[in-house]
């Protein structure tokens, strides 16, 4: 029986990088239905990280980064956040809504279409876990922020730290026909729901 993170086992583990594979492979045919184009994606790296890790791999608690938040509930509850650099999303909504203003700034057409494509793409691990365990699971409405790493990451922390200081880091690449994307998806999920998942998956807890 686990309490928090640091308790799960190997083979738990094993099954939660096992989600993330194949919701990294949702979020890619996603993101080929948003370009209208071939997305390839690489070999996505699935682990399960402490908060101070997961903060460097993401360039360091002060580096500027866009953040789509979105809270799943019903069957199972937790967050996942969706991170991309600054650069990368700027890049991928000049692709979308044809306009490259040359400006630092995303403008509010830009912030709109990032909140869907984060919503899109979190939703991809939500159907992930539905799949795979026949729950029910609805996500909120997404909330877009833009600012350093370690006031995003603030977030979960305030809301999951009391479970533990472990929380799943998924790092993909997409690779499309103009343009490449490198993201980050972070999900917690809360215990009880690590629970419940355990055991529609057929695992000992």
């Amino acid at each position: 029986m686990f309490e928090n993170y640091d308790e799960l086992n190997e083979m738990q583990i094993d099954m939660l990088r096992e989600i993330g594979n194949i919701g990294a492979g949702n979020a890619a045919t996603a993101l080929a239905t948003i370009l209208d184009e071939k997305v390839d994606m690489s070999v996505p790296s699935v682990r399960i990280t402490g908060f101070d890790e997961a903060v460097e791999n993401l360039g360091g608690a002060e580096t500027m980064t866009v953040a789509v938040l979105v809270n799943f509930s019903g069957d199972a509850h937790g967050m996942i956040m969706f991170l991309l650099n600054v650069e990368d999303a700027k890049s991928i909504m000049d692709i979308l809504v044809g306009e490259d203003d040359g400006g630092d700034e995303l403008s509010e057409m830009k912030i709109s279409g990032i909140k869907e494509i984060g919503n899109i793409l979190a939703s991809s691990y939500v159907n992930a876990i539905s799949a795979l365990t026949g729950l029910t699971i609805e996500v909120s409405v997404p909330y877009v922020a833009i600012d350093m790493v370690g006031a995003l990451m603030s977030v979960p922390i305030i809301e999951f730290g009391a479970i533990g200081d472990k929380l799943m880091f998924i790092e993909e690449n997409f690779l499309g026909e103009t343009n490449d994307l490198k993201s980050n998806m972070i999900m917690f999920a809360e215990i009880n729901t690590l629970k419940i998942i355990m055991q529609k998956l057929g695992l000992e807890i």
